[in-house]
């Protein structure tokens, strides 16, 4: 069942996912997007980055964090895009073998025009060893049911 705007809760928290990082995507994402040699190098990686071997790029976190987020939150509410993101932030290095999961939570809803709103959440991407390695805040426009009243929609209840 499609979640709406309305159907969202301030303060709602949920834990999704399973990835499993490999080093030969770490590698082929680098090489086409990000090839610093601390995420195409392992050789050189392990002997003279502060890392101690091969890291996954920043934006390839972001990337896997984003599928995580797709698979098990925007495919469940009537997302219509978002605005940006807020805080992005990397907070440890992503290895070959680590397994990634996400936590989600809904900060803030505002509701925008009749049909949709602004929800404000805060997502954590997690290691296996229960670790934050990267962090952001989203900005997600939420279809808003047709009738729904800006009472329905929490938050700021004046339509912009």
């Amino acid at each position: 069942m499609v979640r709406y705007f309305s159907d969202l809760t301030e303060g709602e928290t949920a834990s999704y996912g399973h990835y499993d990082v490999t080093e030969s995507e770490i590698r082929s994402f680098a090489e086409r997007y990000d090839p610093q040699w601390f995420h195409t190098d392992r050789e050189r990686a392990t002997e003279e980055s502060i890392y101690g071997g091969l890291i996954a790029s920043g934006w390839h976190t972001a990337a896997m964090t984003m599928r995580l987020l797709v698979e098990g939150v925007l495919d469940e509410i009537a997302s219509v895009g978002a605005k940006g993101v807020d805080e992005l932030r990397w907070r440890r290095p992503v290895r070959p073998g680590d397994t990634l999961s996400i936590r989600n939570e809904i900060q803030m809803k505002t509701v925008e025009t009749d049909t949709r709103g602004l929800v404000r959440s805060k997502t954590e991407t997690i290691n296996q060893d229960n670790e934050v390695v990267f962090s952001m805040v989203g900005l997600v426009m939420v279809a808003r049911r047709t009738g729904d009243s800006p009472a329905d929609g929490g938050g700021d209840e004046t339509a912009q």
